[in-house]
């Protein structure tokens, strides 16, 4: 009888791990199947495109991402991204480093209302901001300049959150020793605090590089002229109102694609070692 039943248990057991594993698995081809669509897609020229549709080209060519390059100035538009992109980063990482330590490490009054209020800011959709924030930029000269678009990325309550989840995670007696030693804020900041939540800081730094380089609306309103266009701007330029060349259009979503994918592809330990320490769900 208890054969029996472990026999069953155990079937019970493997029919349960099939059936996740298989819904894992369709999940995994429902998020592979765009990317793999696009790629086609963008090898795939002229009558092929108006033909029945092939996720496996039976002519591929590389002529969209020839015309990308060559009657686009789309490299120009990449590094454009690129540079907006870490200039974001970088400012986002120190703003709220310093900001979360404060949080973090000082007493003072009324410190959980200032932060549940900080925090509070990031249920309030930017669209609402749009319109001050665009006054704002034209009175100070902004408008169609890269600094338009970064000043009002340079601080995140997200980041703040989430850095200061991880230092809270660092024991202060770690502190306390450095203190005993002669050691200022800045040093225990520097020496202590920052190199251990690296984890944090990378996955910060995926977070904000991808969201800027994603970032549509903004751009789009405060960058004018081709030459500062951004690369989510390029690619919507790309179709036109009456013809489309969806081959020229997929092979900019593909160079979109890359440099974000190999940002992933080499930070994703951090990335859950980062969440992780952060106590994020």
């Amino acid at each position: 009888m208890s054969s029996h039943t472990h026999t069953r248990t155990r079937t019970r057991t493997r029919a349960g791990t099939i059936a996740l594993n298989s819904i894992v698995v369709i999940g995994a081809l429902a998020m592979v199947f765009p990317f793999v669509w696009t790629l086609s897609t963008s090898l795939t020229h002229g009558a092929g495109l108006s033909a029945t549709p092939s996720l496996i080209p039976s002519h591929p060519s590389l002529d969209g991402y020839r015309e990308l390059f060559t009657r686009t100035p789309f490299a120009r538009v990449v590094l454009n991204s690129i540079g907006l992109a870490v200039a974001i980063t970088v400012a986002q990482l120190v703003t709220s480093t310093l900001a979360a330590y404060g949080f973090s490490r000082f007493e003072f009054r009324g410190k959980k209302a200032i932060f549940a209020t900080y925090l509070a800011t990031m249920m309030v959709p930017f669209q609402v901001l749009l319109v001050p924030l665009f006054v704002l930029m034209r009175d100070l000269k902004l408008l169609d300049t890269y600094l338009g678009v970064l000043l009002p990325s340079i601080a995140s309550a997200f980041g703040v959150f989430l850095l200061r989840q991880a230092m809270n995670t660092i024991p202060r007696e770690l502190d306390e020793a450095a203190t005993l030693d002669g050691a200022g804020h800045f040093r225990i900041f520097s020496r202590i605090i920052v190199p251990n939540m690296l984890p944090a800081l990378a996955t910060l730094s995926v977070f904000a590089f991808m969201s800027s380089w994603n970032s549509f609306l903004w751009p789009l309103i405060i960058l004018r002229s081709d030459d500062h266009k951004t690369l989510p701007l390029a690619l919507a330029s790309l179709q036109g109102q009456f013809t489309t060349q969806w081959d020229v259009i997929m092979a900019g979503s593909i160079v979109s694609i890359i440099p974000m994918l190999t940002l992933y592809i080499f930070a994703q330990k951090y990335i859950i070692q980062g969440v992780a320490g952060s106590g994020l769900k």
